[in-house]
This record gives C-alpha cells, sequence and structure tokens, in this order.
C-alpha cells in the first residue's frame, strides 16, 4: 500500500478527471438554464435518490435543526466560529487606507463587499458544517449582505445549524454541477450571485470553471491532499495520522511524504497499517493510499524545492528547525509548522480557513480569505500643488501616446 512514488506520477494522479465530465456537466448546465427549479429537483433525484417539492430550505426546519444536534456540538460549532472569526477579522486590518505620499498627493485602497455570493458545502460520503462555517463567516466579516449556501439534499441537520451560526442568509437543498448552475444562472427560487466559494467534487470543479463567464470563483478545489516535508527528526505516528486524516476524505486524495530518511519513510508506512485498521473509512483510505507515496531526497533543500514545484493544498513541515524550512517555501494552500500542529486543527478551530486550492493550484490561487469577498478600489486626491508637481509628467506622456484631451484636462487646471 505504501511504497516509493515518483513526482511526477503523482501529480497526475491528484489532477483528477475534470475533462472526463466536461460533456456530461455541461449538459446539466444546459438543463439548469433551461428549466430551472424543474431540472434542479429532476437531477436531485437522478443522482442523490431524493424527491423533493422545493430546494429551498425554510428558517422554520433550520431552527428545528438546533433541537436534533446535541448541545455540546452546538457549543463546538460556536466556539470555532469564534476563532474562525477573529483570524478572518485581522485580515482587515489596514485593508483600507489613505496617505499623503508627497505633499499634494494622497493615494489610497477602499476595500468593499461583494452583495450577494454563493457558497456550496459539499454532502455525499460526509457532512461538512466546518466547510459551512470557512465559506460563510469570511464573507460575513468582510460585509457581505446576502450569503447564499448550496449543499446536497438530504441535508444534515448539523451542517444546518452551522449555516445559522455562521450567518447564512439563504439555504437550498441542491448539490452537484446542478447546484453551481443555479447559484450562476438563477431560477425561479435561487437568484443568482456574484461569486460561488466552497470545495466539490470534479462535478462541481469543472461546473465553476465551466460557469466563469457568467459568475466569478474562488479557485479550482477538488478532493483533499497533503504533503510532509520531514527528516530524521519526524515522528512516524504523528506524520501517519496526519496522512490519514485526508486520505479519509476521498479515494481520490493523494498524500505525499518528503523526507530524508527512508527510515522513517518506512516506519509511517508501518504506523499507516495500524492506525488504519480500527478507521471507520477504512474502504475510502486504502483507495487513496493508491494515489499515495513517498519521496526520498538527499536534504531538507531538495524536498523543498519538490514541494514548491508540487505546490501542496496542505503543507506539514515536520523538520528539526520548521521555521528555516518554512523561510523557503512560495507554494502551499496552508502550512502547519512542527510535530504538534495537525492539519486537523485548521480543518476546524485553529481559525483558519481549510478551503484551499488543490491539485498544484497553490501555485496561482491563495486560500479562502477575506479579500475574495471584496473589490479594491484605488483613491487619489490631489491639491493644486500636487497637480503643479506631476502635471508637466502627466502632459508629457500624454502627448507622446496621441491624447492631446488627456494632456489638456491637466493644462486647463494649471491655468487657473
Amino acid at each position: 500500500m505504501w511504497r516509493p512514488i515518483e513526482v511526477e506520477e503523482w501529480s497526475r494522479r491528484r489532477k483528477g478527471e475534470l475533462k472526463d465530465v466536461s460533456q456530461p456537466v455541461s449538459e446539466i448546465i444546459e438543463l439548469v438554464r433551461a428549466q430551472g427549479d424543474d431540472a434542479l429537483l429532476e437531477l436531485t433525484e437522478r443522482f442523490d435518490h431524493v424527491r423533493l417539492d422545493s430546494v429551498v430550505v425554510d428558517d422554520e426546519r433550520i431552527e428545528a435543526a438546533f433541537d436534533q444536534v446535541e448541545a455540546r456540538l452546538i457549543r463546538s460549532l460556536e466556539e470555532a466560529a469564534s476563532r474562525i472569526r477573529r483570524f478572518h477579522e485581522m485580515q482587515l486590518e489596514n485593508q483600507s487606507w489613505m496617505r499623503e505620499v508627497e505633499p499634494g498627493i494622497t493615494l489610497g485602497v477602499r476595500l468593499t463587499p461583494l452583495e450577494r455570493v454563493g457558497a456550496y458545502v459539499p454532502g455525499g460520503r460526509a457532512c461538512y458544517p466546518s466547510t459551512a462555517l470557512m465559506c460563510v463567516l469570511p464573507a460575513k466579516v468582510a460585509g457581505v449582505k446576502q450569503v447564499v449556501c448550496c449543499t446536497p439534499a438530504p441535508v444534515n441537520p448539523l451542517t444546518l445549524v452551522a449555516m445559522r451560526i455562521a450567518g447564512a442568509d439563504e439555504v437550498y437543498q441542491v448539490g452537484g454541477a446542478q447546484a453551481i448552475a443555479a447559484m450562476a444562472l438563477g431560477t425561479s427560487s435561487i437568484r443568482p450571485v456574484q461569486k460561488i466559494v466552497g470545495p466539490g467534487n470534479v462535478f462541481v470543479t469543472q461546473a465553476k470553471m465551466q460557469l466563469r463567464q457568467q459568475v466569478e470563483i474562488d479557485f479550482p478545489a477538488g478532493p483533499s491532499e497533503i504533503a510532509v516535508i520531514a527528516d530524521s527528526s519526524g515522528d512516524a505516528r504523528f506524520i501517519a495520522a496526519d496522512i490519514l486524516a485526508q486520505a479519509e476524505h476521498d479515494p481520490n486524495s493523494p498524500c505525499l511524504l518528503i523526507t530524508t530518511d527512508e527510515s522513517l519513510a518506512k516506519r509511517v508506512g508501518a504506523e499507516l497499517e495500524s492506525q488504519a485498521l480500527g478507521s471507520t473509512r477504512k474502504e475510502i483510505i486504502q483507495r487513496a493510499m493508491g494515489n499515495s507515496g513517498y519521496v526520498l531526497v538527499k536534504d531538507v533543500q531538495e524536498a523543498v524545492m519538490i514541494s514548491n514545484r508540487v505546490a501542496p493544498e496542505h503543507l506539514s513541515i515536520q523538520t528539526e528547525d520548521p521555521d528555516s524550512t518554512l523561510s523557503a517555501i512560495n507554494n502551499a494552500g496552508s502550512i502547519f509548522l512542527g510535530p504538534f500542529s495537525p492539519v486537523a486543527c485548521g480543518d476546524y478551530a485553529s481559525g483558519t480557513n481549510h478551503v484551499l486550492p488543490t491539485a498544484g493550484y497553490a501555485r496561482l490561487y491563495s486560500g479562502l480569505d477575506v479579500r475574495h469577498f471584496c473589490k479594491a478600489c484605488s483613491v487619489q486626491m490631489l491639491t493644486k500643488e500636487g497637480l503643479q508637481r506631476i502635471g508637466e509628467l502627466v502632459t508629457s506622456m500624454a502627448r507622446a501616446e496621441g491624447l492631446e484631451a488627456h494632456a489638456a484636462s491637466i493644462e486647463v487646471r494649471l491655468r487657473r
């Protein structure tokens, strides 16, 4: 099960089969475009085997969900929400600013929230109340007025509770590519949104990518993955536990250990077999291990080079000097330093966001944060003194480009 693996092979395995679902996703989108809610109801029955009268989840049902969830779980969600909110509030600090950069010239940035966004919360193999928190809370912290949640039917009460705690404004029981199409295009029940965030399977990811002409998205986010950089100081039990925690998400979840120590890699393999024995999701883990393995390197510097190349969603650094290793990391969705920073803490309650780019997209995208829900407008104010300072510079450049009216708009002010 646990074996050496080539980096290129590992990268191929984690890409998923997006191209294979392109045509069926296109057909789903066109069906939703043409038939709206009727298509959502028909597709929900076809794919999720649930017959619905409406995709709307009303307030009464959400409130009733609180009576179906243990009080201790509600308290856990509330505490996790508080930590996630705190982290995302810190991201707003110094995001809007105005500063006089030289006499008479004041420049700045004004950050304004989007008005209506959609959050996709997966269902299927498990319920993900944590993803509801991760998607909705940063949007609300950013100031988004309307946050719409879609999640597959039947909806777990725990997910509904999390959506209410996070502040979701509308909830719909529809999943898959059809949910993405509904939020992007709109139906009689679901008004369209400006942006869609949240992870999903290849159908969800393909739909997000196909609909980018109608709606903005966060980034492609497929099956969860982890890479671990470890030297001889790494603890095989901890590394195996982190790998299994991601492998249990999905049979396509790829896991990679990059290590300088072959004996550590073999001990991790033994721990994986031992710890997986009692797992309730053993079958999923075993299939995920088919996409996983380890790479031996000569030193930590080579490990960092490989990690930057594959740009993992989750990167665990378990080396003798994790801070030094971190300083050379450029590409990763979320980074976990040292042996006592399990990825699961970031998944739930440390406060950082677990909605992250996968399959190497961390080379291009950042994980979900407050800025995904905002637009930045530049601001400038010049006094007459400031205009005099740069007037000749602007007019000379404008005339060099043949734009006489641009130059005139400066000179008409300076002649007053």
